[in-house]
């Protein structure tokens, strides 16, 4: 498989992995503004032809590392991020339960977005 280049499309709220310009993988984010900053994970896909590759891995760890850049948190609602923190506690520090519950609610009062 060729390289893999992971790259953030902030507008549309996806981190996409990459290979030979074909998209194979993403995550579906949003950037929660209260009651304070953080990047809420709420799907995370890779294409069938994909799948056992590393690649949801490889979103994961960039969606924690591209937060540490930004100095905010990751409140994750996506269940395969979830399960990546618990496995990563060293590169994913757990969710505070105040912001996982804003996202929540979020997600709730925005029900067309994702």
């Amino acid at each position: 498989m060729s390289e893999i280049e992971i790259r953030d499309d902030r507008a549309a709220g996806r981190l996409e992995a990459v290979a030979a310009d074909e998209v194979v993988g993403h995550i579906e984010y949003f950037v929660l503004e209260s009651p304070a900053r953080a990047l809420v994970p709420v799907h995370t896909i890779v294409e069938p032809a994909h799948e056992g590759k590393g690649i949801a891995g490889s979103l994961a760890r960039e969606l924690y590392a591209l937060a540490e850049r930004e100095g905010v948190p990751v409140a994750p609602l996506c269940p395969y991020v979830v399960k990546w923190a618990e496995r990563h506690p060293e590169v994913a520090p757990p969710a505070d339960p105040e912001l996982l519950t804003a996202a929540k609610d979020w997600l709730r009062a925005h029900p067309g977005r994702f």
